[in-house]
């Protein structure tokens, strides 16, 4: 750094203080040093309030009744310092400023403008290490890592952070793994029916490339990495009810269902049949009445003939969100009483929240008198007295 600087400062000195922190806070900003400038902001904060500037980030010297007034132009530091960065797309030291001061929207909005295709090369890690790993907009975060890294390494990635991602999360990098997962199936086969059929009518969905095609299942013929098949399909029950994505879905749960049994990788209790099972599920949260039944049969047959108790308390599980999901609630609350009362996990399952979410609080009640619960049964003694009364026409 050049010696005029420090001259520069001194020379202001003799002007007045003020004068050395104006040149200061004018010298960081050209130089673009912006994780300094946010001291030498807070610092010239601390001169206005007649306190040592020193260590000018900490709060340590601040009177208790001055707090506030030094909180404000933190605040107002923390952001101007975080623009300065993202105006310079330096993304992962503005969140620094951006989530200290909880305003993580600004850094999600700037990166969800980016363009994956578009990423240059050494810039690909970094943003996903924002975008994924620090939280700043992770749907963006997966959208580059399935661009850069392929669908591989970003399955493997949801799968280890899938219970840290917010719901909403979660649903939007399901669907983005459906769509990549789908468009990948129909070109494989597209190519297959073009070498077998040079002149067949072109087709741009699953439902219509396999049908009555049963050749190009022979010899355990596959399109796709299965593994991937299965995966996405599994990752596809975050979706909401009305999600269009879950027509893909579907089509790719009946392509998996075509394929050799030794390709159908079991699943989780109550998806060991893995594709048949997952039809089932898709198909009545899409379907007419009759799939819906028949999928509500078929899980409580399952659950009927488990004789494991922790694979019925499985099976009970996904047929409980099935039957919410389908507004049949009265039936979910008496399969939660029977098998799920007493868990209370937030990330998986709360039998207070589905009570709660379904007005069923009189079950709750029930449910803490027989555990001898005087917490929650008060609770739930209160919550349905303050829940508001419809009113009458």
């Amino acid at each position: 750094m050049s010696e005029d600087v420090f001259a520069a400062l001194e020379e202001s000195q003799q002007q007045s203080p003020e004068s050395v922190l104006e040149r200061l806070i004018e010298t960081l900003t050209a130089q673009k040093n912006y994780h300094r400038l946010f001291d030498a902001l807070l610092m010239q904060q601390k001169h206005a309030m007649g306190l040592e500037v020193l260590q000018p980030t900490t709060f340590d010297n601040v009177p208790d009744e001055r707090k506030k007034e030094f909180e404000e132009a933190y605040i107002e530091a923390a952001r101007k310092v975080g623009n300065l960065f993202l105006d310079e797309k330096m993304y992962s030291d503005a969140w620094l400023y951006f989530q200290t001061i909880q305003e993580p929207e600004r850094v999600s909005e700037a990166l969800s403008k980016i363009n994956p295709r578009t990423v240059p090369e050494d810039k690909v890690e970094g943003l996903i290490q924002v975008c994924a790993y620090e939280g700043a907009n992770p749907e963006k975060g997966f959208e580059i890592m399935l661009q850069s890294n392929g669908i591989c390494n970003t399955i493997t990635v949801f799968d280890q952070m899938n219970a840290q991602l917010k719901p909403e999360s979660r649903k939007k990098i399901a669907q983005l793994l459906v769509d990549q997962l789908y468009t990948d199936l129909v070109q494989s086969l597209q190519y297959h029916v073009q070498q077998k059929m040079p002149i067949a009518p072109p087709a741009d969905n699953l439902r219509e490339l396999i049908a009555g095609r049963d050749w190009m299942f022979e010899g355990g013929s596959y399109h796709i990495d299965v593994s991937h098949l299965n995966s996405v399909v599994r990752f596809a029950r975050l979706l909401s009810e009305d999600d269009p994505h879950l027509a893909k879905v579907i089509e790719l749960c009946e392509y998996g269902s075509r394929l050799d049994q030794q390709f159908q990788y079991p699943g989780e209790s109550p998806f060991e049949d893995f594709y048949p099972a997952h039809l089932h599920f898709f198909k009545a949260l899409v379907g007419e009445e009759n799939d819906r039944n028949l999928a509500i049969g078929y899980f409580e047959k399952k659950l009927e003939m488990e004789p494991d108790e922790d694979d019925k308390q499985m099976i009970a599980y996904v047929l409980i969100d099935l039957l919410t999901r389908l507004k049949m609630n009265e039936r979910a609350i008496e399969l939660a009483e029977t098998y799920l009362s007493q868990f209370e996990d937030p990330n998986t399952f709360s039998f207070t929240s589905l009570c709660r979410q379904t007005n069923h609080l009189d079950v709750l009640q029930k449910v803490a008198r027989g555990k001898g619960d005087l917490v929650t049964f008060a609770g739930a003694l209160l919550d349905a007295q303050n829940k508001p009364q419809p009113q009458e026409s």
